[in-house]
C-alpha cells in the first residue's frame, strides 16, 4: 500500500462542518529523506547496509579500496554518471567505452562478466519492458566506488494487460585504477531483503508485479516514485488541490459524505465534479477520534473560494 505524507502542507480546517479547498504543493516532501551513503577512508569497501551487500561488493570488485594512489579523477566520473546514465535505454545508449572489457554485472536475478553481457542484458529490457529511467542522484562513496540511486519504471509488453514493473534501488559502481574505467557494477532492490545472486526473493518480486490486476480508471495527481519497499513506496507529488471537511472518527463516514457531496454538486455552483484518487485521511489525536478528509479535484479544475 502507498503511504503520502501531507500533513505538514495542509494547514487544518476551522472547526464545524465546512468545506474548503487549498492547493497542496509536494515538491520537497517533510519527513522523506534519501540521502547518499558515506564511506569511511580506510575501508575496503562501500559503506554499505548490511553484511551481504559488504561480502557482494568485496567479492565483485576487484579494486583495492585502500587510500587512492592513483590521478583518477573521481569527481569527474561522477558527473559523467549523471550525463550518461539517463541514456540507459535510450536510442543513444551509454558510452562502453567507460566500462572495461570484464565488467562484472549483479543484480538480484542477473549476473554478466562481460560487456557484451551487460550490453545485451540491457538491451533484453530494453526491448522486453520499454523501461523509463529516473536518476537521482551520483555520489562517491568509496576511493574507487559510485553509488547511484534510482529508479526504474517498465512495462512487460509481451502479455496482454502489459502490466507496470517499478524497481528502486541503488547501484555500486566499482572503478578499476589502472584503467580508469568502471570495472563493476552491483545493483540492490529497495523491495526485497536478500540481493544476492540468485535471489528467490527478487524473483517472486517480479513475478508478483507481472499478475492481472484493474485499477479504478480515475484521474490522479501525478507523482514520482522515489522508493518503492516491500509495504510501502515513497511518492514526489506535483502540486494539486483538494476539498477538506473534518471527521468525527475514522471508521466514521460523516466527514466522507460531506466532501463527496461537494464533489457530487452540493457547492455553490450546482457543478459536479469528476471522482479522482486518492482519499487522505489524517487522524490529529491518538484516539483517531478528531480526522482530517481531503478528496483531490481534477487537475485542470480552477476553484474560487465562493465555491
Amino acid at each position: 500500500m502507498a503511504s503520502t505524507h501531507l500533513c505538514h502542507q495542509i494547514s487544518r480546517p476551522p472547526q464545524g462542518r465546512s468545506v474548503c479547498f487549498r492547493r497542496v504543493t509536494t515538491a520537497k516532501p517533510s519527513g522523506i529523506s534519501l540521502p547518499p551513503p558515506k564511506y569511511v577512508g580506510n575501508n575496503r569497501s562501500l559503506a554499505v547496509r548490511t553484511q551481504t551487500h559488504l561480502k557482494w561488493a568485496l567479492r565483485l570488485s576487484i579494486v583495492d579500496q585502500s587510500p587512492p594512489t592513483s590521478t583518477i579523477d573521481m569527481k569527474q566520473l561522477v558527473n559523467f554518471l549523471y550525463d550518461d546514465l539517463p541514456h540507459l535505454f535510450d536510442d543513444q545508449g551509454i558510452d562502453r567505452t567507460a566500462y572495461d572489457d570484464q565488467v562484472k554485472f549483479r543484480d538480484p536475478i542477473t549476473k554478466h562478466d562481460s560487456i557484451g553481457g551487460y550490453l545485451f542484458n540491457i538491451g533484453l529490457l530494453k526491448n522486453l519492458f520499454r523501461p523509463h529511467f529516473q536518476l537521482h542522484w551520483v555520489k562517491q562513496t568509496g576511493p574507487y566506488e559510485i553509488t547511484t540511486r534510482w529508479t526504474m519504471v517498465m512495462s512487460f509488453i509481451l502479455l496482454p494487460w502489459k502490466p507496470e514493473l517499478v524497481f528502486t534501488g541503488t547501484s555500486i559502481m566499482g572503478v578499476n585504477p589502472a584503467t580508469g574505467k568502471f570495472c563493476s557494477h552491483l545493483d540492490f532492490w529497495d523491495s526485497i531483503q536478500k540481493n544476492d545472486y540468485f535471489s528467490l526473493e527478487g524473483l517472486l518480486d517480479v513475478i508478483k508485479q507481472l499478475r492481472i490486476y484493474k485499477t479504478p480508471d480515475l484521474e490522479t495527481p501525478k507523482y514520482q516514485i522515489l522508493k518503492r519497499t516491500a509495504n510501502y513506496e515513497v511518492r514526489k507529488y506535483s502540486p494539486f488541490i483538494v476539498v477538506e471537511t473534518d471527521g468525527d472518527k475514522l471508521s466514521g463516514s460523516t466527514g466522507f459524505n460531506d466532501v463527496a457531496g461537494y464533489i457530487f454538486g452540493k457547492n455553490s455552483t450546482m457543478e459536479k465534479i469528476p471522482m479522482t484518487t486518492p482519499v487522505f485521511t489524517q487522524a490529529f489525536d491518538a484516539d483517531k477520534s478528531k480526522v482530517s478528509i481531503q478528496i483531490v479535484l481534477p487537475l485542470e479544475k480552477e476553484m474560487s473560494r465562493k465555491q
